[in-house]
């Protein structure tokens, strides 16, 4: 990384409203209550209003990260959006979110790894800091994943939950802030998870609609393999580059995938449960925004003090995968 270090100075996150329960959805699926926490560790799962799209979604977590970092709208010099549930193909969401804060004049543009999206995007947005391109940049992940579930597959329905997080970046002092990040993809596993049609492969039409080719399908044994070796592998692999070992993590902030595929990966690493951030019980899995939203429970709860080190770990759909390395400002 550049000698400029970019750094997190506020973090936002926004649920919606409405609480799909175990109890509700097993009312809608052929499971049990018990079923669904014993495969996931899910418990509930937040559900976007009809009338809210992932721009909606962002843009409160926006608000309230700005907010806690005491910067105005008009001092973000850059949006950068990770999602995979856009409101549109284009425009971008981020160029929606930009005009609902009241933003004019500056770059504005998605991103999407899916489940590693937020990685990637602050990545992404550190380099613009470090390369001094931008001073202050906002980077969302939001997503509207339940417009894209079969809910009638009861593997993938038990998963998903919508959210957004977001975060304020800025130059920190040296030391502090992003101090590596790795991150890697493999094309060659990318029908492991996927929205096989409403693209320019295969259009959205009523045979398509019909045929539910426009929602997601997984292989959930493949997924969670990938996973289960993944996590470890990269995190370590960002370590190495900041000089550190697993020894210096005070946390683990993961994907929030399910608890099972956390839990096999702390097994990996001989690391206890107490290192891994883990709320997947509260939101699901809602994609590129369980990153920001677990760092925002792990900061309310007292979990992340100055000086700690941690590490943000991304997984899923490409495939692709990440992990930063930071000392909290």
């Amino acid at each position: 990384m550049s000698e400029i270090s970019a750094g997190i100075i506020g973090v936002g996150m926004y649920a919606p409203e409405k609480v799909l329960t175990n109890a509700e959805l097993a009312g809608m699926i052929d499971a049990t209550e018990e079923w669904i926490e014993s495969m996931s560790g899910i418990r509930e799962r937040h559900i976007a209003a009809p009338s809210q799209a992932a721009s909606d979604l962002g843009v409160i977590a926006a608000q309230r990260a700005l907010a806690r970092a005491g910067v105005s709208p008009d001092e973000v010099d850059l949006i950068i959006v990770s999602t995979s549930t856009p409101d549109m193909q284009f425009p971008s969401t981020a160029c929606i979110i930009q005009e609902r804060l009241g933003i004019k004049n500056i770059p504005a543009f998605d991103l999407t790894a899916v489940c590693s999206g937020f990685v990637y995007a602050l990545t992404v947005g550190a380099q613009f800091i470090a390369n001094e391109f931008s001073r202050t940049v906002l980077v969302i992940g939001t997503e509207a994943v339940s417009r894209v579930i079969n809910w009638s597959d009861k593997d993938t329905c038990m998963l998903i939950g919508d959210g957004a997080g977001a975060v304020v970046l800025r130059q920190v002092p040296s030391g502090y802030g992003i101090l590596s990040a790795k991150l890697g993809a493999d094309g060659s596993g990318a029908n492991f998870m996927m929205v096989p049609a409403g693209g320019s492969r295969k259009p959205a039409t009523a045979e398509v609609i019909a045929d539910k080719m426009n929602k997601i399908q997984m292989n959930g044994p493949e997924v969670f393999k990938f996973a289960m070796k993944m996590l470890p592998e990269v995190t370590d692999q960002a370590l190495t580059l900041a000089n550190l070992r697993r020894e210096d993590l005070k946390l683990i902030i993961p994907h929030q995938a399910n608890r099972r595929i956390i839990e096999a990966a702390a097994r990996r690493m001989d690391l206890p449960m107490e290192k891994f951030m883990v709320n997947v019980e509260k939101y699901g899995n809602t994609s590129s925004a369980t990153i920001p939203i677990a760092l925002f429970e792990a900061l309310e709860t007292g979990r992340i003090e100055s000086g700690d080190v941690i590490a943000l770990t991304g997984f899923g759909g490409g495939l692709a995968w990440g992990s930063i390395i930071m000392r909290w400002i």
